[in-house]
């Protein structure tokens, strides 16, 4: 008798750093959502990194968070209008450059996100994105 299984997808050792975007657009906590839709829209992009949410507890260090796409529409679906501060999340998935993208996708997968934001290390401020379409292309050997 013999089984068959299903072919395993090989990242190899590839890490975020290989594969991601650097950069990212960024708005103030009180930009209106339709602002933030015309960010997204002229950038081709999913989220917007919202800055100055609010100062840690020595007051030096601004909390970000993160508007994505589906925030954007659950916001619209509501009716209601309101700034990427009231949608953004303050506790945004993040990923280093140096994580593996077998990581990266388990990451993605557990939390039920399309993105994670990579910071640096050394003061944790968001240095660009990384995508499940930038995990696609790496997948399909495009990137």
């Amino acid at each position: 008798m013999t089984t068959t299984s299903s072919p395993q997808i090989d990242l190899g050792e590839r890490t975020v750093g290989e594969v991601m975007r650097l950069g990212v657009v960024t708005c103030a906590p009180d930009t209106p959502l339709s602002a933030v839709a015309r960010l997204m829209s002229a950038y081709r992009i999913h989220c917007v990194v919202v800055g100055g949410l609010s100062e840690d507890v020595l007051g030096t260090r601004l909390v970000w968070g993160v508007v994505s796409d589906l925030d954007l529409a659950r916001a619209v679906a509501s009716g209601q209008e309101a700034t990427a501060g009231q949608v953004a999340a303050t506790e945004p998935v993040t990923a280093s450059p140096y994580d593996s993208l077998a990581n990266v996708a388990r990451v993605m997968a557990e939390h039920e996100v399309a993105h994670l934001v990579v910071i640096d290390g050394k003061d944790a401020e968001p240095m660009g994105m990384i995508s499940t379409l930038d995990l696609a292309r790496a997948v399909a050997g495009a990137a």
